[in-house]
C-alpha cells in the first residue's frame, strides 16, 4: 500500500480554499477521506499532460477541487503537490 503525503505547498493551498471559499470546518477530513483510495490506487487519477506531465489528478470532496498528486513508484509513495479550483484559469489541465 502506497504511502499518500501532502506537500507543504499543498496544505497551503487547502487553507487558502478553505479561506477564500468558505468551505465548512470538516473540509480536510473530507479531503483526507477523498485521498484514502490513492494508497490501493496510486494510478487511480488521469494523468495530466503539458507542463503538469507525469502528474495525476482525482477529484476532491467537491467536484471543482483538483487534488495533484505524482506517485513515485520506486519509494511506493503518493504527494499531493497541489490543491486548486479546476474553475479558474490557473488550475492544471490535461491537454
Amino acid at each position: 500500500m502506497a504511502q499518500v503525503e501532502l506537500a507543504r505547498a499543498a496544505v497551503a493551498d487547502l487553507d487558502r480554499l478553505v479561506r477564500t471559499h468558505s468551505l465548512p470546518s470538516d473540509t480536510r477530513d473530507r479531503v483526507r477521506t477523498s485521498l484514502e483510495p490513492l494508497g490501493r490506487f496510486p494510478r487511480l487519477g488521469p494523468e495530466l499532460a503539458g507542463r503538469w506531465e507525469r502528474f495525476r489528478f482525482i477529484l476532491g470532496p467537491w467536484r471543482w477541487m483538483l487534488l495533484v498528486y505524482v506517485f513515485d513508484e520506486r519509494q511506493d509513495r503518493v504527494v499531493i503537490v497541489t490543491i486548486q479550483d479546476a474553475r479558474t484559469s490557473s488550475a492544471p489541465s490535461g491537454g
